[in-house]
């Protein structure tokens, strides 16, 4: 779906109205993207009250933290829903075609590999799309709207929980008592790979070693 249709002034509406116009306006062909960080789950359960039908997918990039894939299992269980999948190049042909450790030698090729081309293979059917990005979260995200075209991917994209603070995620999972991934817990403010996350807040631990903070899949200022 083009740019025909204008975006709409959704900036001092709340997170559901958003998610509302969303379902309204593309459902079902809308899909909500699930990381497994505490915005998902806030986000999961927001739609699916929404709609029951609601339709999710996770980029599974081989080595995400084993409490990534519980909190996974989890959110399928609790929302009972089924997350669809989609994989990039496994580690065994990365190794072989790249060699060894490629996220040390250029994290850049690395994340578009696992992380990257699976979104634009995910979104190539469908016409909208939902993502946890919040302004306050690095200063490349300030500038997020609620409803934004996606230009990288040619269609619309939704950031519900952009004017959310990290207090206001948490209080909305306490609140409902949701599921959540537990590297949390450990000072994990952001979560992505096992080989390129550390603890940190806000999003100091992805990419501790690199001149980079985001993967490539957000488009950002």
């Amino acid at each position: 779906m083009g740019l025909a249709v204008p975006a709409p002034d959704l900036e001092q509406s709340s997170a559901e109205e958003v998610l509302g116009y969303m379902v309204e306006r593309f459902h079902p062909r809308l899909y909500v993207a699930a990381s497994f960080q505490k915005e998902t789950s806030v986000i999961m359960d927001m739609i699916t009250q929404i709609t029951p039908e609601a339709r999710f997918f996770t980029l599974d990039t081989g080595v995400l933290f084993p409490e990534t894939y519980e909190t996974w299992r989890e959110a399928e269980e609790f929302f009972d829903v089924e997350i669809e999948v989609f994989q990039g190049m496994s580690l065994a042909r990365q190794a072989a075609v790249h060699g060894d450790e490629l996220w040390k030698r250029d994290p850049d090729a690395c994340c578009a590999i696992r992380k990257v081309s699976p979104l634009s293979d995910a979104l190539s059917g469908v016409d909208g799309w939902i993502s946890g990005v919040r302004r306050d979260q690095s200063a490349t995200r300030r500038s997020t709207a609620k409803v934004e075209w996606d230009s990288k991917n040619e269609l619309w994209k939704a950031n519900p929980l952009a004017d959310w603070s990290d207090k206001d995620v948490w209080d909305y999972i306490v609140a409902r008592g949701l599921p959540y991934n537990e590297l949390h817990d450990r000072g994990y403010a952001s979560i992505g790979c096992t080989h390129c996350t550390k603890p940190g807040a806000g999003r100091e631990g992805r990419w501790a070693a690199a001149s980079k903070d985001e993967c490539g899949i957000h488009s950002v200022a």
